[in-house]
């Protein structure tokens, strides 16, 4: 008895057909893959502030605080109580050492996890803390030990929480990114410059997710350079601010 058998122009039919199939669907499959990212990292923004809203609850009404540095006398121990790590370095006989633990805005938690975007693709620039990817809204909110205004901001200040960005995708020219900037200058941190530094990612296919004060967190489209000249010719492709001025940081 026979055996049916392609010809070698069906195989080749066959063979076309799959590869016109894999065009189709490879694109779709990565527009999947990336809007499954930009979902995750939204739900990720949305624990943060909730963080967030929990340690104002905990402390009288005021948010953590961006970063504060504490340093011994002779400089053999430095911590720097981040809202996102701590992080402790220390030298003995002269052998550094470096500690990492969950920072000011966890509460001793151990939800360290949370805090690295889906999207982002690099390590922090402080090199010993495992996750990275968000930035917090320094200028307004969590202010820091060595800005023009140390002591954070309280939630009752925020006049617009559901207009007044928290958390986000931090990110600028040379990486990662944990403290957000507006683009202009304020009283909360007149002693800054650099304002390029403070930028956010626009990674999820061209947009940046924000949470904001009041809970929620979104994906936002525009992408603003707009800031002082000096800083303006240092903002990353792809990375820029989120408002042309500093609306969608303030406390208004």
């Amino acid at each position: 008895m026979k055996t049916k058998a392609f010809t070698l122009l069906e195989l080749l039919v066959v063979l076309a057909c799959i590869a016109v199939l894999m065009g189709i669907l490879l694109p779709s499959l990565k527009e999947a893959r990336a809007q499954g990212s930009s979902v995750l990292c939204l739900s990720k923004l949305r624990q943060c502030s909730l963080a967030a809203s929990a340690y104002t609850g905990c402390y009288d009404g005021f948010y953590p605080m961006s970063y504060q540095t504490e340093a011994s006398a002779d400089l053999s121990r430095i911590e720097t109580r981040a809202w996102d790590y701590i992080t402790t370095r220390q030298w003995r006989d002269g052998q550094p050492s470096v500690s990492v633990l969950p920072g000011i805005l966890w509460q001793s938690g151990d939800c360290m996890e949370i805090q690295q975007c889906p999207s982002f693709r690099g390590t922090s620039n402080a090199g010993a803390e495992p996750f990275t990817g968000y930035n917090y809204n320094t200028s307004y909110i969590g202010h820091g030990s060595a800005e023009s205004i140390p002591q954070p901001a309280r939630y009752n200040e925020v006049r617009s929480p559901a207009r007044t960005a928290l958390f986000g995708d931090g990110e600028y020219s040379e990486g990662a990114n944990k403290f957000m900037r507006a683009p202009w200058a304020n009283p909360g941190d007149l002693s800054f410059s650099g304002r390029y530094a403070g930028t956010q990612g626009f990674r999820h296919r061209g947009q940046t997710n924000v949470a904001f004060c009041d809970g929620h967190a979104e994906t936002l489209k525009e992408c603003f350079t707009e800031t002082y000249p000096e800083d303006q010719e240092m903002i990353g492709e792809g990375t820029g601010f989120l408002s042309p001025d500093n609306r969608l940081y303030d406390l208004k």
